[in-house]
């Protein structure tokens, strides 16, 4: 063994973290764990506030008039902008923005839906007469509904909690909605609605489509106004009962036609990392081989996908994650994403949790395998270097025996 000064040593582990460090910061600028759903939920919670900074006490003011005898049911019939209800519709809107905007945080498909059907009807009420927006904020609403459409394939997840949760809030929404259109232009109604219970009333039997006829709109703004709620609750309540039942039909179906899986008790196994075809084709080659192979993904596939029998999703360089696959317990653990920089954290991480295990990192690019190399892995797999070997060795007319050369390189047997 060659003498190594301790200078050699820091210049060495100086590089290796300045090299973890540029990785960490990729991984970050690639966004995979916060990106879209954080900051898109911060639009959504920023436009529901500034909808609420701008029409603050309008709800307020309207309860108050009503309160007071004030008859704003007759003065509706004249025009539409009218002081005691411009801006009611956008601070209920608000409130509802900043509670969907948590729901994105969790990637909730509901949520989405439901961000994206208040912010078309923010768009809407901001280029009707009941608002005064500037142009600047219909410009902001307009971009955050285009992103929301941008992005709606990365909020797919849906559980009972939130969907109940997020569902209600929806119902609720399309109810308030009901029951303030129909007391505002209550005096388009034959007979004429005179107070929220009559109100309450219209709404419930409107949107769910029972219609018992006693109530009928007679104007040309009413009877659109019941157009609309008769779509948005039969939206609302086909979203809303997608959004419950849903998981619990899949869950239920998954159970049903998809074995059982049994515990898997990891030990003496080999953890392979990386969802690419090296690392596809290592799990399958070391099962048919009798070993236990355990598979890290950073993401999960599409259902149609065929997933290994014992797969973990998460980032292999995480100490948690290597915990939660048994690294102390592991013989071997392969690093063979597509991503050289990814593979040296995995083994770093990995010989800091369990110092005796064997590894062994795939590099794509051969200029990056000296600096791989400085993780200390037992072996470097260097793909395009094995790949001209093999072809100088079968075009000499040299035997090539794979399997023995695979199992001398990786030294797992």
């Amino acid at each position: 063994m060659p003498h190594v000064t301790p200078q050699k040593r820091i210049s060495v582990s100086l590089a290796v973290w300045l090299q973890m460090m540029r990785g960490r910061a990729y991984r970050l600028l690639r966004m995979r764990s916060w990106f879209p759903h954080v900051p898109l939920a911060l639009v959504v919670g920023l436009a529901g506030l500034t909808q609420l900074l701008l029409t603050s006490g309008s709800m307020r003011r309207l309860i108050a008039r009503t309160a007071g005898g004030d008859s704003i049911v007759s003065s509706v019939a004249g025009g539409l902008d009218l002081p005691g209800i411009r801006g009611v519709p956008q601070e209920a809107i608000g409130a509802l923005l900043l509670i969907v905007g948590v729901g994105l945080l969790w990637r909730s498909r509901l949520a989405w839906v439901l961000a994206l059907l208040l912010t078309l009807a923010t768009v809407i009420l901001e280029l009707s007469p009941l608002s005064s927006a500037s142009r600047s904020l219909i410009f902001f609403s307009v971009l955050l509904l285009v992103l929301l459409l941008l992005f709606r394939r990365s909020f797919d997840r849906a559980s009972l909690a939130t969907g109940t949760l997020f569902a209600l809030t929806g119902i609720l929404s399309a109810l308030g909605y009901g029951v303030l259109g129909s007391y505002v232009l209550g005096a388009g109604f034959n007979p004429k609605i005179h107070n929220f219970i009559e109100a309450i009333y219209f709404a419930v039997v409107t949107m769910s489509t029972v219609g018992y006829g006693d109530i009928t709109p007679r104007t040309p703004e009413a009877r659109l106004f019941t157009v609309s709620l008769i779509v948005l609750g039969l939206a609302v309540f086909a979203t809303s009962l997608t959004a419950i039942v849903g998981p619990v039909i899949d869950s239920r179906m998954a159970k049903f036609l998809q074995p059982k899986r049994k515990k898997m008790q990891r030990a003496s196994h080999i953890i392979v990392t990386g969802d690419g075809p090296l690392a596809s084709s290592a799990v399958k080659a070391l099962t048919a081989r009798g070993l236990h192979a355990t598979a890290i993904w950073l993401t999960r596939r599409t259902p149609e996908t065929q997933e290994p029998a014992d797969l973990i999703v998460g980032d292999a360089s995480d100490t948690e994650v290597l915990h939660s696959a048994h690294v102390e317990q592991a013989r071997a653990i392969l690093a063979l994403s597509d991503d050289d920089s990814y593979n040296a954290f995995v083994i770093l991480a990995a010989k800091e949790m369990n110092p005796g295990v064997r590894t062994v990192a795939a590099v794509s690019n051969v200029g990056h395998a000296s600096r791989v190399a400085r993780v200390h892995p037992d072996v470097v797999l260097a793909l395009p270097l094995i790949g001209g070997e093999l072809l100088a060795m079968a075009l000499s007319g040299a035997e090539v025996k794979a399997d023995e050369l695979l199992d001398q390189l990786l030294k797992l047997s």
